[in-house]
């Protein structure tokens, strides 16, 4: 197949993401189900050319969300067929985009002798299926399902217009890097769905959905030292502490309905992540016990304002760099950085109106806070 493309973030990208999934799946887990196919380069190149130039046309004065997975019909779980193969192209992709926006369906791209036809659409895709998300005008993430099937896929790249941002896995092997981090680059294959870390991911998700800004704090249960970082009284103190995503976690087994017990997560981890939009913070302890909301952090008597901080951000080019707190953000940023400064042992999830997203860790190598950008993969 040549390549006519036009786009030119279309040509660049190609060959890397051919590489990123040709090495993924050979360091898959072999007991992992079986993945599906990934495209070739030139593939890759068409899908993302089709894809940007569908995005800035209109269908009914819409612009099209469209999700394109690449696989054959017989890699899909009861997928939808369509009787004539659609050629893949800008027109094609735009005229479907309205029948498809709806969340988890994907439009099923495929290839013969004459190139790539779309055949249908799927609800299901297998472990590492290449996927393209049109999310906006001229914004464009190829990403993969992760291996536990459940919540956020794994974002490789986002183009926005000419700009382009490649995700660096190696940014997960830095110092202190939080686990949420390994996590969402696909590290952590093995991970459970009731691991709490992924449960961090969806309320992650979550806040950032809801696009007015929220803090949420994750403390230990083992102590209350965080009460000391927080203004008191309480406006919205919970007694007892509302337990029903950890009773969630706790009673899961081999023998629940799983597609019932992930709605009811879903629920509850939207729920908390809502409460997060009102002014002040969520702080939930490590058991994901919500504890109390809309919370005012203040700095602790006994420390010092936080004046410097290590800024990473898991893309190609994101490398480590000591910044002035101040550079981070507004009045919410600085305050998570606070909080994290005072209270080493929690973790704070920041999102802004404008959906940049960050996480607060604390670094003992470094001896300092650290805020990991993580907004281009939570898109």
């Amino acid at each position: 197949m040549t390549s006519n493309s036009t786009y030119q973030a279309a040509r660049i990208t190609a060959p890397l993401l051919e590489k990123y999934f040709e090495q993924y799946l050979l360091d898959a887990n072999p007991k992992a189900d079986i993945p599906a196919n990934f495209p070739k380069e030139a593939f890759i190149e068409h899908i993302i050319d089709a894809a940007f130039w569908a995005s800035l046309r209109t269908e009914e004065g819409r612009s099209p969300k469209i999700s394109i997975a690449f696989l054959s019909p017989e890699q899909a779980e009861h997928p939808l067929l369509f009787g004539n193969k659609l050629r893949l192209n800008p027109k094609n992709l735009t005229k479907l985009a309205p029948g498809v926006e709806g969340a988890g369906i994907h439009l099923g791209v495929w290839y013969d002798d004459h190139g790539l036809f779309i055949w249908g659409t799927t609800l299901a895709i297998p472990n590492f299926c290449f996927v393209l998300d049109v999310s906006e005008p001229a914004l464009l993430v190829i990403k993969h399902r992760r291996l536990c099937g459940f919540g956020k896929y794994t974002n490789v790249a986002i183009l926005k217009g000419d700009e382009i941002k490649i995700v660096n896995e190696n940014s997960a092997y830095l110092p202190d890097s939080p686990q949420i981090l390994n996590h969402l680059l696909g590290l952590n294959t093995n991970l459970k769905k009731t691991e709490t870390i992924n449960v961090m991911i969806q309320l992650a998700v979550g806040m950032r959905n809801h696009k007015r800004g929220g803090i949420i704090l994750i403390v230990p249960k083992s102590n209350n030292e965080w009460k000391k970082s927080i203004i008191h009284p309480i406006q919205y103190f919970l007694k007892p502490a509302f337990k029903n995503l950890s009773d969630l976690i706790i009673e899961y087994d081999s023998e629940v309905n799983e597609t019932l017990w992930e709605s009811k997560v879903k629920k509850e981890i939207d729920g908390i992540a809502g409460l997060s939009a009102i002014d002040g913070a969520v702080i939930l302890n490590d058991r994901y016990e919500l504890i109390a909301f809309g919370t005012k952090i203040t700095r602790m008597a006994s420390e010092r304002h936080i004046e410097k901080l290590a800024f990473i951000e898991p893309v190609i080019g994101g490398e480590v760099r000591e910044v002035f707190a101040s550079e981070i953000g507004g009045t919410r940023h600085l305050s998570a950085a606070q909080f994290i400064y005072d209270q080493k042992d929690a973790i704070a999830l920041v999102a802004s109106q404008d959906g940049h997203f960050t996480v607060f860790s604390w670094s003992p190598e470094r001896g300092m806070v650290q805020c990991h950008k993580i907004d281009t993969l939570l898109i």
